[in-house]
């Protein structure tokens, strides 16, 4: 079952579900299909930081380069919001993990702020300077 694993991973994936639907406990790829199960959690926790740092990069853009805010980064504040609030609704576990990812998130996001404005990093704040229920407000936009 392993070598079809490495060699045909969607034909794996559809003998796995038919073993487990015929209850062939025994027959299972135990060990590759553990590693898919974890890998599915990370990819949720990834897509999240992911949005929440697009969130953060176009939240500082909005506060510090306000000369510039227009529709643009207006539609795609409130896009991220609406996927990061599916995500979360998808897989509530994550909320646990919020402050380490939104720390994560963060950082990245000033370092992207800062390659996409040209104003330094020192400038912004070092740590996410508004609390999840602020960021994610709908009505909610940095002076």
């Amino acid at each position: 079952m392993t070598n079809r694993y490495n060699t045909d991973f969607y034909g794996w994936t559809q003998d796995q579900a038919d073993l487990l639907r015929s209850g062939s406990l025994s027959e299972l790829d135990t060990q590759n299909l553990l590693e898919e199960i974890e890998a599915m959690g990370t990819s949720a926790e990834n897509e999240l930081e992911s949005r929440l740092e697009v969130l953060f990069i176009h939240l500082l853009k909005w506060q510090f380069r306000s000369d510039r805010q227009g529709r643009s980064w207006q539609l795609t504040i409130e896009e991220q919001r609406r996927k990061i609030e599916r995500r979360l609704k998808k897989s509530p576990s994550l909320k646990h993990k919020l402050p380490e990812i939104i720390e994560d998130a963060y950082g990245d996001a000033v370092i992207s702020a800062e390659r996409e404005t040209n104003i330094k990093r020192s400038v912004f704040p070092t740590v996410c300077p508004w609390p999840f229920e602020q960021f994610m407000n709908p009505d909610f936009y940095p002076d």
